[in-house]
């Protein structure tokens, strides 16, 4: 039977129907890829779909734009430099969660993590009456240090942009500090692996996540010897020290990465226990992973169910 003209006209639409489905769902598992060095470390933006490439061209313009309005993550009040509007928001938000953890995040350390040498690297371990001096005298002379948050509230401010250019799947890795967007290309979720602090495993365990920040701090990352003993970059703010809590890599997982990035610094600080009790009266915020020097791995129990691990670990509830 000759197929009449009506019917082929139906078969077109059909196949032009089916043409344009399937060139949709390519668009959409178009992977775009970039790195830039920014804010002293190494960062990669992966984003699908159409919008991929444009997002990620003004998403490395925005982390430019914040690395050189933030001065390399130090404004000196007195220098007669005006904050931004970042530099602002950055600072009440910063002196809230000072409050917040009664001290444990403060960034008006920056001239006791510079009598250490770990901003220009001139490594030194400081003089008691050096340390003290720095202490009493921490509240007025007002250095501030954004260091601590500034790649948290870097990847809360991109993540909205690349949400704005219309991008539904995207992970962010700001030197360690990971932002994910929606769900992977396929449908799944992210995973995202926390690094071991121990060379003798590969990852303290893999996250499921979607739409969430994943930030890890740890002493290993940035430390020297001296005299036989080994001084970490995260200082306890009471005490000028570098902290000595037990912990030795805190991950909080979290909507809001400039919260996720300065807890990281604070519970590492406060030590598992105040850490856990801290987490019960905000576990609407944020979940953790605590890995302390006893080897022993803690999981909240809001991320329990999407955490992998190879070795025991301890399920913290409310």
């Amino acid at each position: 039977m000759k197929p009449t003209r009506k019917s082929l006209i139906a078969a077109a639409i059909v196949l032009t129907a089916s043409l344009a489905v399937l060139f949709l769902l390519s668009e959409g598992k178009k992977k775009h890829k970039t790195e830039v060095f920014a804010m002293d470390t190494y960062m990669q933006i992966t984003a699908y779909g159409r919008y991929g490439d444009e997002a990620i061209q003004k998403a490395v313009e925005e982390i430019k734009r914040l690395e050189d309005e933030l001065a390399a993550s130090v404004i000196n009040t007195d220098s007669g430099v005006a904050l931004t509007c970042d530099g602002e928001y950055l600072l009440k938000r910063s002196m809230e969660l000072k409050d917040m953890t009664e001290g444990a995040f403060d960034i008006t350390i920056y001239p006791l993590v510079k009598a250490w040498g770990f901003p220009d690297k001139n490594y030194r371990v400081p003089t008691e009456d050096e340390i003290q001096n720095l202490l009493q005298n921490k509240n007025t002379d007002l250095r501030y240090d954004f260091g601590g948050i500034a790649k948290g509230y870097a990847s809360d401010k991109v993540a909205k942009l690349m949400r704005e250019c219309g991008v539904k799947s995207a992970i962010l890795n700001l030197g360690g500090n990971v932002m994910t967007i929606g769900k992977k290309s396929d449908g799944s979720s992210w995973k995202v692996a926390i690094k071991s602090p121990d060379a003798s495993m590969e990852n303290l365990g893999v996250l499921s996540v979607c739409d969430k920040a994943v930030i890890t701090s740890g002493g290993y990352e940035r430390c020297f010897e001296a005299d036989g003993k080994s001084y970490h970059h995260i200082i306890n703010p009471k005490t000028g020290y570098p902290a000595e809590s037990g912990l030795v890599s805190v991950t909080i997982v979290s909507s809001d990465a400039t919260l996720a990035d300065a807890l990281s610094t604070a519970l590492f600080v406060m030590g598992k226990d105040n850490a856990i009790a801290f987490w019960r009266k905000y576990a609407d915020d944020f979940d953790f992973v605590l890995y302390d020097n006893k080897g022993e791995l803690y999981v909240s129990e809001g991320i329990a169910d999407s955490y992998l691990a190879a070795m025991e670990y301890e399920v913290v509830k409310r």
